[in-house]
């Protein structure tokens, strides 16, 4: 099974960027879409963006034109530009890999805004 491995999170403060990365151990390019879900504290978790093998990428109204998903299926590897970033981004992180119902997740990465 492949696993997925989370990274480039921190501290920083509001209007600057961050670029997470998910490293998987094997093919993404099976995974239907991968996927970004964040955590935000005392929150459920909620969905960030999500990019498929072909076609525009899904982004929450939160975060468009904010962020940006991006897909490496060479590298086996996602990204997330987070550019102008705000209090309220503040969350922990997770990478995700979904073919039908099966999902497969990362242990996320913690996002910290400061204002």
């Amino acid at each position: 099974q492949v696993q997925l491995v989370e990274s480039g999170g921190g501290l920083v403060q509001a209007g600057e960027s961050l670029r997470l990365s998910c490293v998987a151990s094997g093919s993404i390019f099976s995974f239907d879409k991968m996927a970004w879900y964040r955590q935000p504290p005392g929150k459920e978790r909620e969905l960030v963006c999500w990019k498929r093998n072909w076609g525009s990428p899904y982004y929450d109204y939160s975060v468009k034109d904010r962020f940006t998903i991006i897909r490496d299926n060479a590298k086996n590897t996602i990204y997330l530009q987070m550019d102008n970033l705000k209090p309220e981004d503040t969350a922990v992180y997770y990478c995700n890999g979904q073919t039908g119902s099966l999902n497969t997740w990362g242990q996320g990465t913690q996002v910290t805004v400061s204002s």
